[in-house]
């Protein structure tokens, strides 16, 4: 046989791209359009109804960016168009759109009656219509403009309103009815499945010459005159073809329907709103005609949104959730960060988000959905499993920069031995479209094949997109039981997750975080949202404390459910994977600002109103005391008289060097204005390596290949500067004994910051900051704050401390517990971890000496050793990110003054390190009482003498408003240990999950659970073990 196969397969590539979608439509009628653009921000229907609209024709401009134009269609369906099961009528939109679903224009359409009816998306340009039907509807259409371009990742105006532009950035392409070939569409899908499955073939297989060659003889068949008439017999010639059934050991691809929306990025937080209207209308109208399809959707928030807003749209959506087909899933309240969220918070996320599920629609979802998060925390699988979460759905890691994930489904075991069963959709994403060429992948890519059979493959456009599509429905009919293909069915998650559990019984196991290669510089940049979540979680911690102790010890006092509930929930949703991370548009970064802002007068105002029914009218000053240890002879979670500070801080000049010490602390600072020395007292250890100066601050050029605000990439590291003072240490004495020393740096040479005093200064013109070393009466840690009024261009500032240690691992503070992660770069995925997340505090260490560093600003954090070739000893140098200044997606990102505090601590074993921690993060308050009050709970060891490792990390009232006391705590420091915990006055305590619900043998962890009468219970915590007890009165 003569090949002739390059000619054929340009015969269908042609029909496709050019003759079959000419053909689409036997007729097309105009319709009468008018508009009315809002003046400002969007408005809802009823007012935009009764605005007065005017004449806009096909062709016309609009749209000024982020603005609203309301459009009125009327007409009617011409009376010869019939419908029937090869016919039908549809309405067809073109805004201008492209090929980049939700960066870009989209609409919703309304009834006259205020009921959302479909979206119209870059891939669903159409609505379904009756024949005759006589046409009056509204068309909300948003002119968001396309903030990311080409990806060049180029600094933009369009990301705040202000400076996005006045001019129309639109085109009103298309608008009119269309009378649409059926069999000409089904043709279309037929032959696109057959000629994408061709492609993915090998050269000489039989069935791709099958396929070639039945292409052709449809082809033959379908006359171009009359395609319409001529697609049944085409569709004939490809019947052989289309019924071959799949392979016996094809792999199962279960596709749910599914629209990641970021509930901020490249738009802010109103668009978001409306991108969920018009994407859960869209899959509700398809859901109401595919009733094969399913969908899943996480994030309560988003849920939350369409009530309130959109109660029409959320009555279709519960109708489709009670059947079974719109399928809550996750059971967060938004798709958070992982990394950074503290610990109560991390757990919120969980017991707010399945709060609103149950509440809402009396479903609890069972596994965590996060496809697109910055990487994954090692506590997780343990928050999850006491959230009632068995299974995680992930693919992110997949975007690594240098190493490949070993697994696509396994066991993910987190820092105290719980794991989730974890699963990475094989496509490597999740806007899966079910091509050929994307099924093919699957099967190649997916690394369980003999062990497993079985994938998830999430199927739509997200971030506005619509989600799925009829074309993904009619590939999903096609590849059922397809031969060369996998078989795709439509199904939930949680039945994929059973499969899959029941067919791998013994997958792999992963211990540790899952770190992701890329997007490391999420961890430091806009440090302004970074403080405000810092200070704001801080903040809740207080709120609920004190609270929840005026409540039980104060008759009267009101507990503020409600407004505590409000808090949260602002709270949470900023800690968005594209919020808290600092990725969105000067915009969201803004209204973040904003929300902190608020969450911060309010708390405030809560607390204050707490402290002042526990305190007297007549007393003396005592302190409030919410950190986890006791703090100045005040215990944990009580009220009362500190104990008088030490003694002051001794301070000796000589040489150009400053010395200061206490009994449990020495320091010298050069004339540099660097650390030369840090001992724990005159006679301890060298923490600074020798020769060398701590507290250094590095200017790097930070110019990431891409995705600028996220990405540090690894070759920062290959230029710095280290910034030398602008003058000598200026020594001061503060009125408590504090011993400061400052030193200021400018990041420009003397003479290229020249300006008047008064002037403000632009981007890239340099920095000034003001590092100032305090040493406090009795201090056991050095604090250091910087002050920095800055403005770089693609620079990072790093805060270096180069010590006298060799660390296999350094410890990092994550959710209830710490990671230890390695420092000598042996692997390919060490290499690839070189910033990494931290929380309060992180340390390095000997076996008998460690050193911890705290801030209460960020979390972005690098080490790395150096043997020093003079002594041959080891240097570990430790650095904290400070600032970046990245210029997209939000051009003037970190610009300004900030202030952020560090202290750093010689001879600290791991209790050391949160303690110095929670020192910088949670200052006591100060009340007037005429005498101490206990905590509500606390913790004893169990026998005498020894101490405990635990530690309490909320105290709260009960979420049914019972007035139980919820108490959570957690083994801190990675051991086993025996405590008893006290709730004076309990009638009976219990171990409980997130939800706060008893434990029971039936929860993924029931081997936890415990109950007794009276006011104490034991409890054995293994290491990093989270136990939540609530205490009934």
């Amino acid at each position: 046989m003569h090949d002739n196969r390059p000619t054929s397969e340009d015969r269908v590539r042609r029909f496709l791209g050019e003759l079959l979608p000419a053909r689409r439509h036997l007729a097309t009628a105009e319709l009468t359009i008018e508009a009315w653009e809002a003046p400002g921000e969007p408005v809802n229907f009823a007012e935009a109804r009764e605005q007065v609209y005017r004449p806009i024709a096909v062709g016309d401009r609009w749209g000024r960016p982020w603005s609203t134009l309301w459009l009125h269609l009327t007409g009617t369906v011409p009376a010869s168009w019939t419908v029937d099961e090869d016919r039908d009528v549809e309405l067809q939109l073109d805004l201008s759109f492209t090929d980049m679903p939700g960066f870009q224009a989209e609409a919703l359409i309304w009834t006259p009656e205020g009921e959302t009816v479909k979206a119209i998306n870059p891939y669903n340009q159409y609505l379904t219509l009756e024949a005759g039907q006589e046409i009056d509807l509204y068309l909300e259409c948003a002119a968001n403009p396309n903030v990311p371009g080409d990806w060049t990742f180029a600094p933009t105006a369009l990301g705040d309103l202000a400076t996005a532009g006045e001019d129309p950035i639109y085109d009103l392409t298309t608008l009119r009815l269309a009378w649409r070939s059926k069999s000409v569409w089904e043709l279309e899908q037929d032959m696109v499945a057959l000629n994408g499955l061709l492609h993915t073939l090998p050269e000489q297989s039989p069935r791709r010459f099958d396929i070639l060659h039945a292409l052709g003889r449809a082809l033959d068949a379908a006359d171009p005159d009359d395609l319409h008439a001529s697609a049944g017999q085409a569709r004939q010639e490809l019947r052989g073809v289309l019924e071959a059934p799949a392979n016996a050991s094809a792999l199962t691809v279960v596709a749910t329907g599914h629209a990641h929306i970021d509930s901020a990025w490249l738009w802010p937080l109103r668009e978001t709103r409306r991108k969920c209207a018009r994407t859960f209308s869209n899959v509700c109208w398809l859901l109401e005609r595919y009733p094969q399809l399913t969908f899943s959707c996480s994030s309560a928030q988003q849920y939350q949104w369409i009530r309130d807003e959109y109660p029409g749209l959320f009555r279709r959506i519960a109708g489709h959730v009670a059947a079974g087909r719109f399928l809550p899933v996750g059971g967060m309240w938004v798709e958070s960060d992982t990394n950074m969220p503290g610990s109560e918070a991390m757990a919120r996320q969980f017991l707010h988000g399945k709060k609103f599920f149950l509440e809402e629609f009396g479903v609890e979802t069972t596994e965590t959905w996060l496809p697109d998060s910055f990487g994954y925390s090692a506590a997780l699988p343990q928050i999850c499993a006491l959230a009632g979460n068995d299974s995680f759905l992930t693919q992110k890691v997949s975007w690594n920069q240098y190493s490949t994930f070993p697994h696509h489904t396994f066991e993910w075991e987190g820092i105290d031995g719980t794991t989730q069963f974890t699963h990475f959709p094989p496509i490597d994403g999740y806007n899966g479209q079910l091509t050929a060429a994307e099924l093919a992948y699957f099967e190649k890519n997916f690394k369980d094949k003999g062990a497993s059979h079985i994938g998830l493959t999430p199927t739509g456009w997200g971030d506005g997109g619509g989600g799925p599509t009829r074309e993904m429905i009619a590939a999903q009919e096609r590849f059922a039981d397809l031969e060369g293909a996998p078989k795709v069915e439509w199904s939930t998650a949680r039945d994929f997750f059973d499969r899959a559990r029941e067919e791998y019984a013994e997958p792999p196991v992963w211990n540790g975080e899952l770190y992701l290669e890329l997007h490391r510089g999420t961890y430091s940049s806009q440090i302004h949202g970074k403080q405000g979540n810092r200070r704001t979680e801080a903040l809740m911690h207080d709120v609920e404390l004190w609270s929840a102790t005026a409540a039980h010890r104060v008759d009267g006092f009101d507990y503020p459910y409600e407004e505590i509930d409000s808090l949260w929930d602002k709270l949470l949703l900023l800690q968005f994977h594209d919020i808290l991370p600092g990725s969105s548009i000067a915009w969201v970064h803004r209204e973040a600002e904003h929300s902190y802002e608020h969450i911060t007068e309010r708390g405030e105002a809560l607390v204050a109103a707490a402290l002042e029914a526990l305190g007297d009218e007549a007393g003396d000053p005592v302190a409030a005391n919410s950190s986890s240890r006791s703090r100045h002879g005040v215990a944990p979670l009580a009220i009362g008289a500190a104990s008088a500070p030490g003694t002051a801080p001794e301070v000796r000049e000589a040489d150009g060097t400053i010395r200061v010490s206490t009994a449990d602390l020495h320091v010298e600072i050069d004339d540099r204005g660097l650390l030369t020395s840090l001992r724990a007292g005159a006679e301890g250890r060298e923490s600074i390596a020798p020769g060398a100066g701590g507290a250094l601050l590095q200017l790097h050029r930070d110019a990431p290949n891409a995705w600028d605000s996220w990405d540090i990439d690894e070759f920062y590291r290959h230029v710095h500067r280290d910034l030398e003072a602008d003058g000598a240490p200026e020594l001061s004495r503060a009125e408590d004994g504090t011993v400061r020393v400052a030193v200021t740096y400018r990041t420009r040479e003397e003479g290229h910051l020249e300006r008047p005093a008064e002037a403000m200064p632009s981007r890239g013109t340099g920095s000034r900051i003001t590092l100032t070393y305090s040493v406090a009466p009795g201090a056991t840690a050095l604090g250091i704050d910087l002050d920095v009024d800055w403005h770089e261009r693609k620079k990072v500032l790093k805060l270096a401390f180069p010590l006298d240690v060799r660390a296999a691992v350094m410890s990092s503070e994550i959710q209830f517990g710490h990671l230890d992660r390695p420092v000598p770069v042996n692997t390919t995925a060490d290499f690839g971890r070189f910033e990494t997340c931290a929380h309060r505090w992180v340390r390095v260490a000997e076996p008998d000496f460690g050193i911890a560093l705290a801030n209460d600003s960020s979390y972005g954090h690098d080490v790395r050793r150096v043997l020093r070739e003079d002594d041959g000893g080891t240097t570990t140098v430790v650095r904290a990110t400070v600032l970046r200044a990245a210029e997209f997606p939000d051009p003037s990102a970190e610009e300004g003054v900030y202030s952020l505090r560090y202290a750093i601590q010689p001879e600290a074993g791991v209790a050391a390190a949160i303690d110095l921690g929670e020192e910088l993060n949670q200052a006591p308050r100060v009340l007037v009482r005429d005498e101490p009050l206990a905590p509500l709970a606390a913790l004893e060891a169990v026998r005498a003498g020894q101490d405990h490792s635990a530690r309490i990390q909320t105290l709260k009232l009960a979420e049914d408003r019972s007035g139980d006391l919820v108490v959570r705590l957690y083994e801190s420091e990675g051991r086993r240990t025996e405590v008893e915990l006290t709730a004076s006055g309990a009638r009976s305590l219990t171990v409980a999950d997130l939800l706060e619900r008893p434990l029971t043998e039936q929860s993924p962890l029931g081997h936890r659970a415990a109950s007794v009468e009276g006011e104490a219970l034991p409890l054995t915590l293994r290491p990093f073990e989270i136990t939540t007890v609530r205490a009934s009165f």
